[in-house]
């Protein structure tokens, strides 16, 4: 214990310098920071002994979550297991499933009546009682801890909800609590708000202000009437959430999400995302995490166009988060998918491989939320796609209302003003399994594959694995028909899940295709995450080619993203082996079947010749 606080002392004295200037040029306020540090040792001294040299061991290993054989999944614990008990007696199938990154999906307390998936929360510190408990959560992440399993929480800094104690207290007329949001005695002030921010929810929930009754006030909420806006220009809530941050993270959680984190900082006569004060808030948490938790990581949560996306990663003398979603490959993804048309998303990959190892995705088909359209419309443009009308095209084309779409999907948020709308569905529902057809399965397949070939952490939205489709119920729950992305959001299928190892149903060679490419990516070492990857020219738009390099290895990934047969004019001169199949094959005009994927993998006898 002597040795954990010595340790925990020098880096504090490390990063403290630093965290100062940057603390004191948000705040100008000394007490505030001093208070700060307080709260950042009395949350190392309540961190456990075995977390600690959890945290020890990954210290040594700087860059331990890279590890190609990490393979993660996403859960609604009430779908997947009905409670946190339920999840840790399913741990052999996740486990058999080769998944050792858990995301558990929002269960801190929130109102149980408003269908938002858990970002209303109500208590930090409290498990939605229908869940579990706080310590059901603490065992279930030393039961994962034991088999070498990472659990990932949301942590919603945006907002609370209005029913959380600070709230209650801004209700009744504290004013010390309202100057934890933003209230204001007129809309004047938010009038002018509206004239530079725009919605986030412009069809269900228009505006970024409402009226509080109990108050007599007027309240920020950009996304919901219900989710009260945090005004971290007061230090207290920075010191209060980086707490609440910090109290998660000793129950055991190694990866917290930072949800809607472009948003946290609000400027009046500016849009309010992603300005340079954000940067400064990402920055302390990290700071916290290194001196309290330095096993812990931060994935961001930034879905906004790609170059606003890579700077949350810092730089490397200011990091600040260790992942980032891939929302822009995903979004590319699907629009690929639609158009058969693979140069937006080559020049995403280019980009992406362009960026230095150090910097990580987490790179995803489909999660809990909607599939936003954030293309880059100016160089779709030169193609003759534009912006309103590609929209309406990725919407027709998913809902199944165009020519040869089997796709299954629902909109949310259509919003016919400005020609806007979001798309909902599994990904199994998305490629058209609903048919039955072949052409879906091969596309599934193919997309997984594609998916586990990226640098970064893939993860699979549970269900995924067994090809789970949409689910149409929630049309008749009162409380969520009016949010479409529960028809992705469905319980789980245990049912389905038992034909896993069965060969003649989709489920079976779903699942059993998808656990062979996981052990080829962590078993083969042209997967590690340090390999050279470049996007490879086999001269036919239909097809993209992705190739990495690893220590005399190199691999051909390809992917034909068209519905009929294509060639990759590819002119490779090594011998290549099919690592699907075994066999030996040149990679010279290859002929791939509508949807097909290969994995190529060629040796160098001479590792520093090949170099």
């Amino acid at each position: 214990m002597k040795g954990d606080t010595e340790a925990f002392e020098q880096r504090l004295k490390v990063y403290g310098e630093e965290m100062r200037s940057v603390y004191t040029g948000l705040y100008h306020d000394e007490e505030a920071f001093a208070y700060f540090c307080s709260m950042l040792r009395r949350m190392f001294q309540e961190r456990k002994e075995a977390l600690r040299e959890i945290d020890g061991k990954r210290c040594e290993n700087r860059f331990w979550y890279k590890d190609q054989g990490r393979l993660g999944m996403q859960f609604y614990t009430q779908c997947f297991a009905g409670t946190i008990r339920g999840m840790e007696e399913k741990l052999d199938y996740i486990q058999e499933s080769g998944v050792n990154y858990i995301h558990l999906m929002p269960l801190l307390e929130s109102p149980r009546e408003r269908s938002d998936g858990g970002y209303s929360v109500a208590d930090f510190r409290t498990v939605q009682p229908e869940l579990g408990t706080m310590e059901d959560l603490r065992e279930l992440a030393d039961q994962c801890h034991d088999r070498d399993m990472v659990v990932c929480i949301d942590f919603v800094m945006n907002h609370t909800s209005s029913d959380h104690e600070w709230a209650q207290k801004a209700k009744a007329g504290d004013a010390s609590f309202q100057q934890r949001y933003f209230f204001f005695d007129d809309w004047e002030i938010p009038m002018q708000y509206e004239k530079t921010v725009p919605q986030v929810f412009p069809t269900t929930a228009p505006g970024n202000f409402s009226w509080c009754e109990e108050a007599g006030k007027v309240v920020m909420t950009c996304f919901y009437p219900y989710q009260w806006d945090l005004n971290y220009k007061n230090p207290v809530v920075l010191n209060d959430m980086t707490e609440n941050m910090l109290f998660l993270c000793n129950q055991g959680i190694d990866v917290i999400r930072l949800d809607a984190v472009p948003y946290i900082w609000k400027e009046l006569g500016t849009n309010c995302r992603n300005l340079p004060q954000v940067h400064d808030l990402v920055r302390l948490l990290n700071l916290a995490v290194c001196v309290v938790c330095p096993g812990v990581l931060l994935l961001g949560e930034v879905v906004m166009e790609p170059d606003k996306l890579a700077p949350y990663f810092g730089t490397v003398e200011r990091p600040e988060c260790h992942m980032l979603y891939n929302a822009t490959t995903m979004c590319t993804t699907w629009h690929t998918v639609a158009t058969q048309d693979v140069r937006l998303l080559r020049r995403q990959m280019d980009t992406i491989f362009a960026l230095p190892k150090e910097q990580m995705f987490l790179n995803y088909l489909r999660c809990h939320d909607d599939i936003g359209w954030g293309l880059d419309y100016g160089f779709l443009r030169q193609f003759g796609m534009e912006e309103v009308a590609h929209k309406k095209f990725l919407g027709e084309y998913f809902q199944g209302r165009i020519y040869d779409s089997e796709a299954r999907g629902e909109l949310y948020n259509d919003d016919p003003t400005l020609g806007d709308s979001r798309l909902c569905g599994t990904t199994a529902s998305l490629c058209g399994m609903e048919s039955g057809s072949e052409q879906s399965l091969r596309l599934d397949i193919m997309l997984h594959t594609f998916l586990l070939t990226q640098p970064g952490l893939p993860i699979i939205y549970s269900g995924d694995e067994l090809g789970q489709q949409n689910d149409y119920g929630y049309h008749m729950d009162p409380v969520k028909a009016a949010d479409s992305r529960y028809v992705h959001r469905g319980n789980f299928n245990w049912e389905k899940a038992g034909e896993r190892q069965d060969a003649s149903t989709m489920t079976g060679r779903i699942y059993m295709q998808l656990r062979v490419l996981e052990r080829l990516r962590a078993s083969e070492k042209v997967f590690h995450a340090d390999a050279d990857i470049w996007t490879l020219e086999p001269w036919n738009d239909h097809i993209l080619g992705i190739g990495r390099y690893y220590q005399g290895e190199k691999l051909l990934a390809l992917f034909n993203f068209g519905r009929d047969s294509q060639v990759a004019w590819l002119n490779e001169p090594e011998d290549y082996t099919d690592l699907l199949t075994g066999e030996s094959r040149k990679a010279q005009g290859i002929s791939m079947d509508g949807y097909q994927f290969l994995w190529l993998k060629t040796v160098y006898p001479d590792k520093e010749a090949a170099e």
